[in-house]
């Protein structure tokens, strides 16, 4: 179910107060979220009198019905007309008794047809309205106080120039005092700033679920629900340059016309601190290549001074982090050997490796050795996984490596679980296996059908043999040694196994044409195994 948006004091709230201790909901009970803007007390005579003192929008009315008592066809006119002017809900007062709901039956059955809440308060034989009217109207203006709030917390916040050194400092005090955040992006959809004060959802997250939204952004700022999550976007103009400004309700606190303010306030606030968004070409250009975006990338490649031929590597690292993996960067862009264009977004590096001045297009037989040199030298942190593709065709082929990262990076390590640096050919593997799991097809059986043995007769024993051909086939090279390492066992045990293999398998699992359709079967029995 989509998460309600909450933008004022609504019915149900209402209802938590005391002075609503006994009452009972007798229709409309999935309205109850109507919000109330008001409350009044109607005693009207008649449909029309009704509807001109008490038939506003948003309003909470308080009846006993007293002009109309005995004319239940008046009652039920009543309910139709301000059921026609969005009420937020009608209050009967001072019933008789716990069973004096049956004497509205068709006021009820009225209320619910039009899914008006309709609550009956009980035992109320003094009717004090005025209890009720102070409570409910109490609870409206704390809201409203402290969602103004809001705004004249952040305007003391971005106007403290004497406390904050940067726009950016002054506005991440205001998030965190208010409970929102804030990020501006280029037009192309980079982020140039981000004020986080929870991480509920990922920015990529918000800008896949927004496109449409952005792509026809008016005055006002349009909501988008991000898994639950309430983002609001606005359109920003700086030095005739075009952005996008978008700010997370953390509470789901504020309402439209709120975030609005908010929205203004913050553009208003970047000129009075003379804040221009600096654009990161460098950057730009990775995140052009990581989204596909050729055209972009092609474009800055003369800002970042690329050239085509010279892109070598693409990459994208997880826990990535500390001296010792700037130093071997370092090492390399110091000796003129490579350069390093990279970006981080949610703690996950992205990166582009091209020739650096001294290593020469003549040199090209070492440079793919180079970039794998370096790739195992990052990884000494055991923390690190590294995706790359390696020995690529220019921006294109850049573009087809960051896709294939994106496709395969949650799950390679389930296939290849002892490896923290993953090429393009463990990927493209992967690819295939997810490829031929979604299409579920004659092809995923012909490779299933290859180890069809050990998926049925799926004993202990079994399993052991199982374990064993997947650590020597996926993750130890063919190699008995590592495998009863990496399996805990004597390599005796492991010679015995996969001579036992090779006799239900009827082949020599090391065999040249053996091996790359079992690699395929073994890798989709993995990833399967995952799903369950």
């Amino acid at each position: 179910m989509e998460k309600m948006k909450k933008m004022k004091i609504t019915v149900r709230e209402c209802l938590e107060l005391d002075v609503f201790k006994q009452c009972v909901v007798v229709a409309g009970e999935k309205n109850l979220d109507n919000i109330v803007k008001t409350v009044s007390v109607m005693d009207a005579t008649s449909v029309n009198e009704a509807v001109t003192r008490n038939g506003n929008e948003g309003e909470l009315v308080l009846t006993t019905f007293s002009g109309m008592r005995k004319d239940e066809a008046l009652q039920v006119g009543v309910v139709r007309e301000l059921v026609k002017h969005n009420v937020a809900a009608l209050v009967i007062i001072n019933a008789e008794d716990d069973t004096a709901h049956h004497s509205y039956q068709e006021v009820v059955r009225t209320a619910e047809e039009l899914e008006l809440p309709l609550i009956i308060l009980l035992s109320r034989r003094d009717c004090d309205y005025s209890q009720i009217i102070n409570d409910v109207m109490e609870k409206i203006l704390y809201y409203n106080h402290r969602t103004e709030g809001l705004i004249n917390n952040t305007i003391t916040h971005l106007l403290n120039f004497d406390n904050h050194g940067s726009f950016y400092e002054a506005l991440r005090e205001a998030a965190i005092n208010n409970e929102f955040q804030a990020v501006l992006l280029s037009e192309d959809l980079t982020p140039l700033f981000v004020v986080e004060t929870r991480h509920d959802a990922t920015i990529d997250d918000a800008i896949a679920k927004s496109r449409k939204v952005i792509a026809n952004l008016g005055t006002a700022c349009s909501l988008v629900d991000v898994d639950g999550i309430m983002v609001y976007w606005s359109a920003v103009e700086v030095g005739n340059e075009k952005y996008y400004l978008f700010i997370v309700d953390n509470g789901d606190n504020y309402s439209t016309t709120e975030i609005t303010k908010l929205a203004e306030i913050i553009k208003l606030s970047m000129g009075m601190w003379k804040y221009t968004p600096q654009r990161n070409a460098k950057a730009e250009f990775v995140k052009a290549l990581v989204r596909g975006n050729r055209s972009l990338a092609f474009t800055l490649r003369e800002e970042v001074d690329v050239k085509n031929h010279n892109i070598l590597s693409v990459f994208s690292a997880k826990g990535l982090k500390g001296l010792e993996e700037n130093k071997a960067i370092k090492a390399y862009e110091e000796k003129g050997l490579l350069r390093i264009l990279k970006t981080e977004e949610e703690g996950i590096i992205y990166g582009v490796l091209t020739r650096g001045p001294k290593l020469h297009v003549k040199d090209d037989i070492n440079e793919n050795a180079m970039c794998i040199k370096l790739y195992e030298e990052l990884k000494e942190n055991k923390d690190v996984r590294i995706f790359h593709v390696t020995a690529l065709d220019g921006i294109e082929g850049a573009c087809d490596g960051f896709r294939l990262i994106n496709e395969t990076w949650s799950v390679v390590g389930t296939i290849f679980p002892y490896k923290r640096v993953f090429t393009k050919y463990e990927l493209t593997l992967v690819s295939n296996c997810i490829s031929l799991q979604i299409k579920d097809g004659a092809l995923k059986k012909s490779y299933m059908d290859l180890i069809e043995y050990f998926r049925k007769e799926m004993d202990t024993k079994t399993q052991h043999l199982l374990d064993t051909l997947e650590t020597f086939v996926l993750d130890a090279g063919m190699n008995g040694g590592k495998t009863a390492e990496f399996m805990g066992i004597h390599v005796n045990t492991v010679q015995y196994r996969l001579k036992k293999i090779n006799d239900i398998l009827g082949a020599e699992i090391t065999g040249n044409r053996v091996i790359p359709g079992l690699t395929m079967a073994l890798a989709l029995q993995r990833l399967e195994s995952s799903y369950k």
